[in-house]
């Protein structure tokens, strides 16, 4: 995959770091991906809000696990 731009670039590696991380806490990928969608992240949300999303907490892994 080739990225036209520095921003490409930039979003790509923030993409393959989800994923690295995903695997990493033994997530599914797939639904990990589509949990964070689903959830519509923001700049309004809380640091408690978003340590609710992180993939190693309790709340994530009861919706992600293979």
């Amino acid at each position: 995959m080739i990225c036209d731009s520095l921003a490409g670039a930039d979003a790509s590696a923030v993409f393959y770091t989800m994923i690295k991380i995903a695997k990493a806490n033994d997530l599914n990928t797939y639904k990990y991906l589509t949990y964070l969608l689903s959830q519509r992240l923001n700049d309004k949300m809380s640091d408690e809000q978003l340590e609710q999303l992180a993939p190693w907490s309790e709340a994530t892994k009861a919706n992600c696990q293979n």
